[in-house]
């Protein structure tokens, strides 16, 4: 081992045993981790959704116990037995199981298998591919795919539902910057002015909004981004236009879906998952170096807030778990 591998260092774990659920900062060493042969000295990771019901118990994310918290990561790798891999690499890792199968990104020092494992790409430095992390590379799958459909700016605008959220917010500006008119959903009205500045042209309540019935109703929007799922991903299919494309990566209302086959089979319109925790390796380099290039957010200063740290973690997870998120929660983890 590394000497540069401290004996014990801080992480933000997560229990389910006989004292309860709960989770908490305790003193670990490397060999209390999950297996892998690459050790990262974390410097940044970030708060998701998927994290703060982990980090409560609210949801059922973790599947084994106990585990470290945090399905973001990056940093610098201190020890390396992979090939692809030396000490002194920057690197980041999002999903993949992390908080879920492994021990996750919310620990001093990680240790991860390579197989996941992003090179920082040219264009972004550590601290912003966490203010992306997750999300960001959620937004940026869904574009991705939805191209890969045929969509394209002059089909007219895209709809982001949850606009103010991580996902949403930099959805925004990732698809504004791509040359894409944007309609942003979201229930906050008093952030209609943040999100016109990431690139919004329109915004819209969604205390106001009122899906038609009918299997088809007026046609809106040539595609959309739904965060959200059941009744608004629901709403989304009856008023996409012809060959339109919805990019499905949430289920904060829930998983119920009611729709008919005719936005599909009369319009032609496709609704594509976006599953960014298994998304395979290939892709996910493609879609990085996107992010740090052409599709790099303009606004990350306005997205992201403060930094917090492992201390902070669980005040925010009820913060955002009570609906006061915006934007995105980077974690300083290093010093």
């Amino acid at each position: 081992m590394s000497s540069e591998i401290p004996d014990s260092f801080r992480a933000f774990r997560i229990f389910d045993d006989e004292d309860g659920y709960r989770s908490e900062i305790v003193e670990q060493s490397i060999d209390d981790q999950s297996e892998g042969d690459v050790v990262i000295q974390v410097a940044w990771s970030s708060v998701n959704y998927k994290d703060a019901l982990a980090g409560t118990g609210k949801g059922k994310i973790l599947r084994d116990f106990p585990l470290n918290g945090g399905i973001d990561v990056a940093g610098t790798v201190i020890e390396s037995r992979a090939a692809d891999f030396r000490e002194g690499d920057e690197v980041l890792m999002t999903g993949s199981g992390l908080s879920e199968v492994r021990d996750g990104g919310y620990s001093e020092y990680l240790r991860v298998p390579s197989e996941w494992l992003i090179p920082r790409p040219d264009g972004l430095d550590l601290y912003e591919a966490m203010c992306l992390g997750t999300a960001g590379f959620t937004a940026a799958l869904g574009l991705y795919r939805m191209e890969a459909l045929g969509q394209t700016p002059d089909m007219g605008p895209i709809c982001i539902t949850g606009a103010s959220g991580g996902v949403g917010s930099l959805a925004v500006d990732i698809y504004s910057r791509a040359g894409y008119e944007i309609s942003a959903i979201s229930g906050k009205v008093d952030e209609f002015d943040w999100l016109h500045e990431l690139g919004a042209g329109q915004c819209i309540s969604r205390h106001d909004l009122h899906w038609p019935e009918t299997p088809l109703a007026s046609a809106r929007f040539a595609g959309a981004l739904d965060t959200v799922g059941s009744d608004m991903l629901s709403g989304l299919t009856r008023v996409i236009r012809p060959w339109g494309n919805i990019a499905a990566c949430g289920m904060a209302a829930g998983i119920g879906l009611q729709t008919t086959v005719m936005p599909f089979i009369i319009r032609g319109i496709s609704l594509v998952g976006i599953n960014s925790s298994g998304c395979a390796y290939p892709l996910r380099e493609t879609v990085w170096a996107r992010l740090a290039g052409d599709w790099k957010p303009r606004h990350l200063d306005k997205i992201a807030q403060e930094p917090i740290g492992l201390e902070d973690l669980q005040q925010t997870f009820e913060q955002l778990l009570a609906g006061g998120g915006r934007g995105r929660i980077p974690v300083r983890i290093g010093s």
